[in-house]
This record gives structure tokens, sequence and C-alpha cells, in this order.
């Protein structure tokens, strides 16, 4: 299969792209980018600006997508360019990858998500699951975890706090509360987007730690 990866730089996407690389069902990865990946004999990655896609290129002709694509509200600045890099890209990708033809579209969403959700971050979330839902994918799967765990290329002050205190309370905590390991979440997208089970499905942040 062909398989979309977008957000391959961050921390879900970093092991979304390497076991896809590695799969054996996996013949070709495209990994649409800001800067250039090092070279891979499977890999294709395109640079290009998330804000004018280009909506004719060949390599949006994919079986399936991954998306991994997330920000903060303080690396993003402002609650419009959050929005913008956890819903519109999403959808713009969902939208030019469907209309080539990918039938399956797994996405890293996030626990809580809900489109009546008085909080900012959930209710994004939940409108990105909500708008992709109506796009006809043959199978959709959202990948929901809590806090993520792992070495991230910026430093999060509040997520790094947050984790010392989770991992001290991890045998008493309830598993949807436990830290999310990044390659459990990027293993279950890539399982979602290579059997492409027909249907909407959601991966819960317990079915993750």
């Amino acid at each position: 299969m062909k398989l979309l990866v977008v957000g391959s730089t961050g921390l879900v996407g970093r092991h979304a792209l390497t076991l896809a690389l590695a799969h054996p069902q996996i013949e070709t990865v495209v990994a649409p980018v800001r800067r250039p990946l090092p070279a891979h004999p499977r890999l294709l990655s395109p640079v290009v600006d998330f804000d004018a896609l280009p909506a004719d290129a060949p390599w949006w002709h994919v079986d399936a997508v991954v998306c991994a694509l997330g920000t903060t509200m303080r690396i993003a600045g402002s609650e419009a360019a959050f929005r913008r890099v956890d819903h519109d890209y999403p959808l713009a990708v969902a939208r030019l990858a469907r209309a080539h033809g990918a039938t399956t579209y797994a996405l890293n969403s996030a626990l809580g998500a809900d489109t009546g959700s008085r909080v900012f971050y959930s209710r994004v979330k939940g409108e990105v699951e909500h708008d992709l839902a109506a796009m006809g994918f043959d199978s959709l799967t959202f990948v929901r975890p809590g806090l993520i765990g792992g070495d991230r290329e910026e430093f999060r002050a509040g997520e790094r706090a947050a984790m010392v205190v989770l991992r001290a309370l991890h045998p008493v905590l309830p598993k949807r509360w436990r830290i999310n390991p990044a390659e459990r979440i990027a293993q279950a997208l890539i399982d979602a987007a290579v059997h492409a089970r027909p249907g909407m499905h959601v991966v819960s942040s317990q079915a993750l730690v």
C-alpha cells in the first residue's frame, strides 16, 4: 500500500514514520514536510506550505492517511493559529487525499475530544473529528491519547511537570489517565491505516497504556 503521513516531524509523527518505513505491507510513504527529511528508498518527502497545499500533486494518490499534526496554545500563540494547525490542516489534507482516492484516514486526536466542550482544545479536537466523519472515508479511526510520553524537540514545561506527577501516581491511576507512550500511539495509527477496518473507530487512552 501507499501511505501518507502528515506531522512526521512531531513526537508521534516521527514514530509513525519510522514504523511505516519498516512495515512490510507499506511500499511507499509520502510525508509532506516544511523542511527536508533524510533520504530513504521508500520515502517521498515533498516540501510544502500547509497554508497552500498543491491540489494536483501526484503524490496525493495514496491508499491511506495517518495524521499526527498538532500544536499547543503556547506554541501557536493564539486560538486562531491553534485551530489552523489542529483543525484546518488535517481537514485540508483529508479533502485532497480523499479527492485523489484515499479511502482510509487515521487521526491522532485527544482524550476528551468533544464539539460541546467548554475547553477550547477539546472542542477543536471534537470539531475536527466531526468534520472528518462527514467526508466519506471507508475507514476512519480516531486515536485519543491523554498525556503523550516521549522526548519532544521543543520544551513544554506544563507537560514536563504533569509527567513527573503522573509517573509518581502511575500504580494507582485509572488507565485512562496514565501516560500514553508516543510509540504506542503511533502503532495504533499505523495499524488503523494498514488494517482499514470499515466504519468509524475510536482507540481510547486506556488502550494506549
